[in-house]
């Protein structure tokens, strides 16, 4: 399994991931998404092997004022339903804690879905804590 920046030729494969998760998107509209993505400061990064993604991840980074640098958040983490427990998810959060520090970020965020029990597991098993209606966690290592 790899991880690998998505590209324009990835969109019909994301059609089919993302329909399977209930958002029907055509695969020029993908396109534009993800250029949309790259041009406003964030990355779009898909789990593969053979065939279509096995799944997606997507950030975004911005400042505030409560922290001394960028918060990198997570807008869509989406696995395949035939590839999930399979660690597909835990690869791509981990590349995407690796963009977000390339980046500069020194937090990374996750807002997940009122009342979506196993996100809020999956949330908390790779060491996310709760803060409001989202979860968060630092992207420094621990002394």
């Amino acid at each position: 399994m790899e991880v690998r920046a998505a590209n324009a030729g990835d969109a019909p494969g994301l059609v089919e991931l993302l329909g399977a998760a209930g958002l029907v998107l055509d695969a020029q509209e993908i396109t534009h998404r993800l250029a949309a993505v790259r041009q406003a400061g964030g990355t779009a990064l898909i789990a593969t092997q053979w065939g279509p993604p096995s799944g997606i991840v997507i950030l975004h980074w911005y400042s505030t004022l409560d922290e001394a640098g960028p918060t990198a958040q997570i807008s869509t983490l989406l696995v395949g339903p035939d590839d999930r427990r399979r660690g597909v998810g835990r690869l791509l959060l981990k590349s995407a804690a690796q963009a977000a520090r390339s980046a500069g970020c020194v937090r990374l965020a996750l807002i997940t879905a009122t009342g979506d029990a196993s996100l809020s597991g999956f949330c908390r098993a790779t060491g996310f804590a709760a803060a409001g209606p989202r979860f968060v966690r630092s992207l420094r290592k621990h002394a």
